[in-house]
């Protein structure tokens, strides 16, 4: 999913690290939200918005390529089982 993660970390002149540890993850999990390699907790999604005092929706891009990417992997998953 695709996200302001990194412009708005940079805007704050903040680290991976230092945003890693105000929301109590790893700077690697911080490094894959960026590379939107890695879609969060709904737990971490609020986290991560409320302090950068936005929206979810705001701060993670959620679109129609992703709706239907995410529910082929869904098909695909359940099909393996």
């Amino acid at each position: 999913m695709k996200n302001r993660l990194e412009e708005l970390r940079n805007k704050k002149g903040w680290t991976q690290q230092e945003l890693a540890d105000q929301v109590e993850v790893s700077r690697q999990t911080i490094i894959s939200l960026e590379n939107d390699r890695y879609n969060p907790s709904i737990l971490l999604a609020f986290r991560l918005a409320k302090l950068f005092e936005l929206k979810i929706e705001d701060l993670f891009i959620f679109s129609e390529e992703v709706w239907h990417e995410w529910s082929r992997e869904m098909v695909e998953t359940k099909n393996q089982h």
